[in-house]
């Protein structure tokens, strides 16, 4: 496997860099380090440990207040998760309420459709009585005309 000589290149070239890089990082180090050694206040023991207590409660006071603005966001988001939920609460007992009046109107309608099919059931039997009646009067009548026809023919 041939390595491209454009890519040994460019490899070279970021090591080059890298150490230059490295090299003034060094440099920059040190004239920090004499810098910081020149205007160094050297202090007692007690008002470094003052001073370390100081800068310690500080950093706590920080991370708590950092802590606080957490909290209170979180209490933000609390609140509207709260605030939907009661809105889809209240829509979710509307749409109840509709379904229980809507289920009610079937009822009633399923109770007056079953009035009226009563009625014509009774209507149905009442005429059905009535032609069974008449039915049975023509027959009556048919036997009365064919009792009184063989009279005839027989006198």
């Amino acid at each position: 496997m041939e390595v491209d000589t454009t890519e040994k290149g460019k490899g070279s070239e970021r090591w080059s860099s890298a150490i230059t890089n490295l090299s003034e990082m060094a440099a920059n180090l040190d004239s920090l380090q004499k810098l910081l050694v020149k205007k160094a206040v050297y202090v007692d023991d007690e008002t470094f440990a003052k001073a370390s207590i100081s800068s310690e409660q500080a950093r706590t006071i920080k991370l708590l207040e950092q802590r606080v603005e957490t909290l209170e966001r979180e209490l933000d988001a609390a609140i509207s998760a709260a605030a939907r939920a009661r809105n889809e609460k209240r829509q979710a007992e509307a749409a109840q309420k509709a379904a229980e009046l809507r289920s009610l109107e079937v009822t009633k309608e399923l109770e007056n459709t079953t009035k009226v099919f009563e009625l014509h059931m009774e209507e149905l039997r009442a005429k059905q009585e009535e032609i069974s009646k008449r039915d049975h009067d023509i027959k009556l009548l048919e036997a009365i005309i064919q009792t009184l026809g063989g009279r005839e023919s027989s006198s």
